[in-house]
């Protein structure tokens, strides 16, 4: 298990390299993110990008729901991203970050993508995504290219919320005012 790097290490905030070598040294990073992934409570972790151990890698892993298995992502393009119709309704889905604990926020992703990757043993995959996988595939992905979901709510021109106690002392989200 490796400690996750909170904002403002520089590590979230620049882009990764890629991965040329997958050797014993990789196998172990990976083996270390799928415990420090598994052991991620409050909140509970779907997806977790190398920076976030402090390994400038393009490397992520995916685990949408406690019945999924964990997924590697190495090397990942996204080479297609299907927008969704202008007509019909945008949805948002409040995003938080392992990095950025308490603070979350309002994002618009696309609902559908194509991925291109390795997996873990070096070998070639494309495949398309949707729903909640293609959304934490995009947070992922964002995360080795050095953007942060905040810097998107705010692209976005979307709002954030914090962590915080009403009178009862209820857990509520509060709008952060910037």
């Amino acid at each position: 298990m490796r400690p996750i790097v909170h904002i403002p290490k520089s590590v979230l905030s620049t882009p990764a390299r890629r991965v040329i070598t997958f050797d014993k040294k990789l196998q172990q990073l990976i083996a270390d993110m799928k415990e420090t992934l598994l052991a991620a409570k409050n909140p509970k972790g779907v997806g977790l990008a190398a920076p976030q151990v402090g390994a400038a890698l393009q490397l992520f892993l995916t685990k949408p729901s406690a019945k999924d298995d964990i997924r590697v992502f190495i090397n990942p393009e996204i080479i297609h991203m299907e927008q969704e119709d202008p007509k019909e309704k945008k949805l948002e889905h409040l995003e938080g970050c392992l990095s950025i604990p308490n603070i979350w926020g309002d994002v618009k992703r696309a609902p559908t993508l194509t991925i291109h990757y390795q997996d873990e043993h070096g070998a070639a995959h494309e495949e398309t995504m949707t729903g909640f996988l293609a959304t934490i595939i995009q947070h992922e992905t964002d995360h080795i290219n050095g953007i942060l979901f905040t810097q998107r709510v705010l692209e976005q021109k979307n709002k954030l919320y914090q962590n915080a106690k009403d009178d009862n002392g209820k857990e509520i989200l509060e709008e952060i005012v910037i």
